[in-house]
């Protein structure tokens, strides 16, 4: 469960990222549409790092990393 909810949160940051790029192109950086983009993408980007925070502390996500 955890994992498909931080897979979208990383899809709506990319979704989030392309949509300003995207804004920034077509309108020119002249609308407020790049501002409300930015703000979506650092919301997702926030959540997204809280839940891997909570995942980790509640033993639902683990390292496999060697070095650990």
């Amino acid at each position: 469960m955890i994992k498909i909810l931080l897979l979208l949160l990383f899809l709506g940051a990319v979704v989030s990222l392309f949509s300003g790029l995207f804004f920034l192109i077509r309108d020119g950086g002249s609308s407020r549409r790049i501002v409300y983009s930015l703000y979506l993408r650092v919301l997702f980007c926030v959540l997204l790092l809280a839940l891997v925070v909570y995942g980790f502390f509640s033993g639902q996500l683990v390292s496999h990393a060697p070095w650990l």
